[in-house]
């Protein structure tokens, strides 16, 4: 008696859904992150290929970089095998752009500067990965501190020979409205989180420095710190005072700098609050 020969069954074809299917009330845009519900009985979710987290109830927040793509791919695997399919339009956004012609770009850091660095970048990964449990990520977020924006987030500097700076991951507050300088004023929790970092010693670039875990992989950075009143662990309500504002790290100046990330991935804190009070 022959073999048999086991023939595989192909999956069904994908389902090409729209942004109501995923509970998206806004277009994508590079810098943004979004909001949405999945699809009832999804049991696993995917950007691009890689697993999203989703809770329970099926809320889900999945950002986009400074330099995204036109395109970005959302799906659902539905608990019967069905494949849901959205092709997501990744608007791209015009970024404050300056050309310096006559200005060169620092020199290379020395290996006695590396070694520091590279030690501070791994405090920094290892507090994004730690993936802390809060629901701050489902709040509305609000200012952690009120000033003047002195650089936008995705900014960037083209020196000498068409050589280009890193792109700004954030942004920067630097006095306050009409009021006095902003050093030495409270830097507050933007929403409900888990201090994963409070630096004991002022890092090269960014000082003094707090990141809140918002969960669901979003995370603040407060940056130039002057004082921090926090410890790695304490969980934080939105509003609450983490430290002072002041111009530790690499600062010509006091000011806060508010940089967010989701999934490593800096998305536009601008987007998620909106207009700085006080602003025209």
């Amino acid at each position: 008696m022959p073999p048999r020969i086991e023939v595989p069954v192909a999956p069904p074809p994908a389902i090409i859904a729209d942004a109501r299917s995923f509970g998206l009330t806004v277009p994508a845009q590079q810098g943004a992150l979004l909001s949405g519900t999945v699809p009832v009985g999804t049991a696993l979710l995917m950007l691009d290929g890689k697993p999203v987290l989703f809770a329970p109830d099926g809320h889900f927040i999945i950002g986009f970089g400074r330099d995204a793509g036109p395109i970005a791919v959302l799906e659902a695997r539905l608990q019967d095998g069905r494949l849901l399919h959205l092709q997501l339009a990744v608007a791209p956004r015009h970024w404050d752009i300056s050309t310096l012609p006559t200005l060169y770009q620092s020199a290379s850091p020395s290996p006695a500067y590396q070694k520091i660095r590279a030690a501070e970048l791994a405090q920094i990964e290892a507090a994004r990965a730690v993936n802390a449990d809060s629901d701050g990520w489902r709040q509305i977020f609000r200012w952690p501190a009120v000033g003047r924006i002195s650089t936008l987030f995705g900014s960037q500097r083209i020196y000498a020979h068409d050589v280009a700076g890193a792109p700004h991951g954030g942004l920067d507050i630097a006095r306050a409205v009409g009021g006095p300088a902003i050093e030495g004023t409270p830097a507050c929790a933007p929403a409900d989180g888990v201090i994963v970092l409070a630096t004991d010693h002022p890092f090269s670039l960014e000082g003094n420095l707090v990141m809140i875990d918002h969960g669901f992989g979003l995370v603040s950075a407060l940056m130039h710190l002057q004082r921090i009143d926090v410890r790695v662990g304490d969980r934080v309500t939105r509003g609450q005072p983490i430290g002072l504002i002041g111009a530790t790290g690499r600062a010509t100046g006091p000011h806060l700098h508010w940089g967010m990330t989701w999934n490593a991935v800096r998305i536009d804190p601008m987007l998620l609050v909106g207009p700085m009070p006080g602003s025209s």
